[in-house]
């Protein structure tokens, strides 16, 4: 039984998730794949020029962050944040989970990430749009708390708009 938790603590040591620009080599590569998938899922395809805009000016600090998800220092997961500080709201973009990596706890520990750097930036309600097909991800936000509302946005690829209050 010791063997199981030492290997387990193990594991988890090499779970890391760092904030990185955009732009990193690794943070590109975890987008790319990102839009692929988006494209293979979604009944109409995907085409990231007619989604709404996050660029990498848009979460890189103070605008945003961005997340990028290690295990064994291999990148398995990505997540934005957009800053709209006025109004003390947050835009979740860009998540995403490599699908050999699912099912391990990425997902939950990037939006907890999230919430916690976007509550120190003084935003007190976290938005997201998301896609029917992306069942796993509409899952997660329901079991973390968000809650389904009216649009907020005219997301061309979105069926379901989300909020929590952190």
């Amino acid at each position: 039984m010791d063997d199981f938790f030492e290997l387990l603590k193990c594991d988890l040591e090499m779970i890391q998730i760092r904030v990185m620009s955009p732009s990193s080599p690794d943070a590109a590569w975890c987008l790319e794949q990102y839009f692929l998938e988006l494209g293979r899922r979604f009944d109409s395809g995907f085409n990231p020029s007619l989604t709404l805009p996050a660029s990498a000016a848009d979460m890189t600090p103070p605008c945003g962050l961005f997340l990028v998800a290690y295990l064994r220092e291999k990148p398995v997961g990505c997540a934005g944040l957009k800053f709209y500080i006025e109004s003390k709201i947050g835009m979740i973009k860009r998540m995403w989970v490599a699908p050999e990596a699912r099912g391990q706890g990425f997902g939950r520990r990037m939006l907890n990430e999230l919430e916690l750097r976007a509550k120190a930036a003084g935003i007190s309600i976290l938005r997201l749009e998301t896609n029917q097909t992306l069942k796993e991800a509409i899952d997660l936000y329901r079991k973390s708390g968000y809650r389904e509302v009216a649009p907020f946005n005219d997301e061309l690829y979105a069926d379901f708009w989300f909020e929590k209050r952190i």
